[in-house]
């Protein structure tokens, strides 16, 4: 196991934030040059997994220049680099991808994971792609169409928004039957950490967390967690939840970034 040089490129957004949290849900170095049996550090108060932190300004398109792209060819956040156990950076993608890669090299007493093999592990990998293949990007597409878009698109809000509160009813049968709260197995995994940034922002999509009873428990079991408190903060304040429940201000930050947002896509459309 290889000493972590972790710098994580990332913005204020349910993307984002999956990857501060899980290094806060993580919470110790898992090795230090002083002590010879990594082990030793699992539970040790005086340290913690190091990382650093560069906020990638979307609005101005940061995720976009050539030194951000030689890390994340796709110019999106989150990315993340570290040293490699061949002593090399690591160029990792797809916040999926990173929690996975966290998970296999920073928690070996399994904090936010499963031991490869279990049954766990695999129900984990399932809810993990779940996210990352649905509830993600409909929720986003509904975001787009209700918040963003340049006109009103009725078809378009119906389509996104509903498909968002359908793959909601699929996690809160789920939860309706899980002993301990938590997607998978006994405790906190990274499926829980990959939705909890897009329950969280369900108001900002137009679907109104009170139709989830299940959801909303496991929405608010999360967020008392210290690790979650502290990495949704990162790098800037996390405001959605407040910011949902004002109208006015909702509204006034919706019109602000639809203008960067549509410049982005006229960008993008010329490759």
């Amino acid at each position: 196991m290889s000493q972590p040089d972790i710098t994580l490129y990332t913005a204020q957004t349910p993307n984002g934030i999956k990857i501060s949290i899980a290094l806060e849900e993580l919470g110790y170095v898992l090795f230090f040059p002083s002590f010879p049996n990594p082990t030793q550090l699992t539970n040790h108060p005086l340290y913690s997994l190091p990382y650093k932190v560069e906020r990638i300004d979307i609005s101005k398109n940061t995720q976009k220049e050539p030194w951000f792209l030689a890390i994340n060819p796709n110019g999106r956040i989150p990315a993340l680099t570290d040293t490699f156990s061949d002593g090399r950076q690591i160029n990792l993608f797809e916040s999926g991808s990173i929690l996975t890669y966290l998970a296999e090299q920073y928690d070996p007493d399994h904090k936010i994971s499963y031991p490869r093999g279990t049954r766990e592990y695999y129900d984990v990998n399932s809810w993990l792609y779940f996210q990352n293949a649905g509830v993600g990007p409909m929720q986003g597409q509904a975001n787009h169409f209700s918040r963003y878009a340049p006109e009103h698109i009725e078809y378009g809000v119906k389509r996104y928004t509903n498909e968002t509160r359908r793959l909601y009813g699929v996690l809160d049968a789920h939860l309706a039957n899980s002993a301990s709260g938590y997607l998978v197995g006994d405790h906190v995994s990274i499926a829980d950490i990959s939705h909890w940034g897009w329950v969280a922002a369900a108001g900002w999509a137009g679907v109104d967390i009170e139709e989830f009873p299940h959801l909303k428990k496991w929405e608010e079991k999360m967020a008392a967690r210290e690790g979650v408190e502290k990495g949704r903060h990162v790098p800037t304040k996390h405001t959605i939840k407040e910011l949902i429940k004002d109208k006015a201000a909702a509204d006034k930050l919706a019109e602000e970034s639809r203008s960067w947002i549509q410049q982005g896509m006229k960008a993008d459309a010329k490759h």
